[in-house]
């Protein structure tokens, strides 16, 4: 089986989701839509391989907007087509934030500035415990997205809606492929900046991180069971 991951920019690896695929059995294919010496200029025009190709995609994050076509260009389009044709496929889409904002868009919700960032770690509190668990998810997000009018939503809290199915897309908002070398990676790339000036300190989010990362492997790798058991089956 093949799994094709998408990372938007060249600092955002697929962590211990893609070693729970592996596990699963699957092969990971990885496309990265804008590369380092494109970081600064992301408006870059790439083609995208064909999602409904595989067996199942992961969309990761992107630190752009959705809807932000004056940055990013017109790639983002082509993503959703693309997602939406692997959708009318029946493959299984994985998107996490960037990723679960562009399953929104793509099927009939919205994507709209957020009323306050999350960064950091925050409880997320689920209707679906088994398939999205409760408690503390790592976020860094300024956007959240509405969720799309045929979706169940799953998990949310305070700041966003944090989860939703749609036959076989999950959409989560927060971060479960993270660990302490993707956040150094987030925070040497301009992060650190980002997360001071909205009001963040970054050496407290490493800190937590390297105490939660272990457990955090160990809900990714849940998360991914239940995507595979039960939504991509669906």
């Amino acid at each position: 089986m093949r799994a094709l991951v998408v990372a938007h920019d060249h600092v955002s690896p697929v962590g211990p989701i893609g070693d729970q695929l592996e596990r699963r059995g699957y092969r990971l294919e990885h496309f990265v839509v804008v590369g380092a010496e494109q970081y600064a200029t992301p408006a870059v025009t790439t083609a995208f391989p064909d999602f409904a190709s595989y067996d199942a995609v992961v969309v990761l994050g992107a630190p752009w907007s959705v809807y932000d076509d004056a940055t990013i260009g017109t790639w983002v389009h082509d993503e959703i087509k693309q997602v939406q044709a692997a959708d009318a496929a029946g493959v299984p889409v994985l998107g996490i934030c960037f990723g679960g904002q562009l399953l929104a868009q793509a099927h009939g919700g919205s994507v709209q500035r957020a009323q306050r960032p999350e960064i950091g770690w925050a409880d997320v509190a689920s209707t679906d415990e088994e398939l999205v668990a409760s408690g503390p998810w790592f976020q860094w997000h300024f956007d959240r997205w509405t969720t799309p009018p045929e979706a169940r939503p799953v998990a949310s809290n305070a700041a966003a809606p944090q989860s939703f199915v749609l036959r076989r897309n999950l959409a989560v908002q927060f971060h479960p492929e993270l660990t302490p070398s993707s956040l150094a990676g987030w925070l040497d790339n301009g992060g650190d900046a980002g997360a001071r000036a909205a009001g963040f300190d970054p050496e407290r989010l490493v800190q937590e991180t390297e105490l939660l990362a272990a457990r955090n492997e160990q809900r990714a790798a849940a998360l991914v069971d239940a995507f595979l058991d039960r939504v991509a089956t669906a």
